[in-house]
Parts: C-alpha cells; structure tokens; sequence
C-alpha cells in the first residue's frame, strides 16, 4: 500500500480522494486509470482521428468501476486542474505521483525535483526572445520526459523572458513543445499538465532509442494537446508545408 502522507493541501485532497477508491483496487491501478481516462478525455475534445480507439480505451476502464466510485474521478480531474491553476509552476502529478511511492524504482524511475528542473531551464533558456523574432516559434524537446517537469519549467522559462523583454507575445502561440516516453502512464501524465497548461505540443508514447519519432510514424503513438490544434499553430503547420512544397519543386 502506497504511503498516505502527502504534502500540501491541494495534493493531500487529491490523495484522500485517490486512496479512497484502494479497498477495491491496487493505489497503482487507480492512479493508471485515472491518468487514462483523463488523458482520453482531453485528446477526444480536439483529436477526432483517434477518438474511436481513445473513448473505447476509456469505456473499457470506467465499465469495472461501480456507480459511487465513478464519481470520484470527476472529483480528482477537478483538484488536478483547481491546483494548477492555483500554481501553474509546478509539477503536481509527478510530484504526487513519487510521494505516494509509485514509482517503478526496478526501472530507474525517478523523477526530477520541479526546483532542479528550473534551475536547469534559466540556465539552458538563452536568447529565445531574438529566436522568436527571427522563426515566429521556439521548440522545447524532453525525450524522456516522465511527467513533464522539465518542460513545464522550459515553458515557463521562456514565458518570463519574453516578460523581462517587455514583449507583447503570448508564449503559448510561440512554444512548441515537443516529448516522448517509454512508459505510457507516465507519458500521460506529461500529456495532462501540458495541455492544462495551454501549451501546444505532442507527445510520442515509445523508446526513443529503438522508436524515435520519425516521418510515417504510426500516429496512433501520438498525443497531440488541445493548443496544438489552435488557429494559430494550424496556419503555422499549413506555412511550413507550402514552404517544404515549393522548395522541392524549386529543387526539381
């Protein structure tokens, strides 16, 4: 059984009401489902693609659950999103996710303390504001992202650069962020917060030394945010194709 002592008042009502649901089940199992079917439910509002496969994967999930223990589910998608907007500098689920000892220590499993994850983010930002100008876009890549702490304090890096800069842009329409993981659960709970967080992105489910992402990929892989699919990084996707367009023909 996984420790009950977690800190903070957001996580320790997140954790109440996970462990209420361990009578029944494994806290691992809880969590995983959980983690599942929020990240189903997100994709599905945005990416109709893969929606068939994403609400079966959810229904498949929520069906061995009774009545009163499907209202807690709710109950943790509302803390989740309550405390990262209350603080989105932060790494809630992963943070959560390690205090509660669920993590798989048997593979290296260790996440990255969200401070160490800043401090490494100011130090590695640079000059993303002359970047922008220049692209239109800079793009943060984590190739083991776990739950995305790294890239949460990238994003938030460069959000306050462009603010020290005094410029008017909104970082959401100028970062890209770009992640992959082996483990699916915990790749999901990277997918949760990014796009919680309003960052466009995708994430890649996968080995990146055996499976890196890569053309004709099978996009069933995939877990794009709902930012990804704003106005603004659509025109951007259709610009750069047009480009690639013309440069092969300019090149025949």
């Amino acid at each position: 059984m996984a420790k009950k002592r977690v800190q903070g008042v957001e996580k320790s009502a997140f954790a109440k009401k996970l462990l209420s649901l361990s009578p029944r089940y494994h806290t691992w199992e809880v969590w995983s489902d959980f983690i599942v079917m929020f990240a189903c439910a997100i994709s599905n509002s945005v990416d109709k693609t893969h929606a068939e496969e994403r609400e079966a994967m959810y229904m498949k999930i929520i069906e061995k659950y009774n009545e009163k223990e499907r209202m807690v589910f709710p109950e943790l998608v509302w803390e989740v999103a309550s405390a990262i907007d209350k603080e989105p500098e932060q790494d809630f689920l992963g943070s959560v996710y390690m205090e509660l000892e669920l993590g798989n220590h048997w593979i290296g499993q260790f996440f990255t303390p969200y401070d160490v994850c800043r401090c490494m983010a100011e130090i590695t930002t640079g000059n993303v504001v002359g970047q922008i100008e220049q692209r239109g876009y800079v793009e943060i890549n984590d190739c083991a992202c776990g739950a995305g702490a790294t890239l949460i304090a990238g994003v938030h890096s460069i959000r306050h650069a462009l603010e020290k800069a005094g410029s008017p842009l909104n970082w959401q329409n100028h970062v890209l962020v770009v992640a992959q993981d082996i483990d699916f659960t915990t790749g999901m709970m990277c997918y949760i917060q990014l796009s919680l967080l309003g960052c466009a992105g995708f994430i890649k489910i996968g080995n990146t030394l055996t499976d890196p992402m890569r053309g004709g990929d099978d996009s069933s892989k995939y877990w794009y945010t709902p930012m990804y699919f704003s106005d603004v990084w659509h025109y951007r996707r259709l610009f750069k194709s047009i480009d690639a367009l013309f440069s092969r023909r300019t090149e025949e």
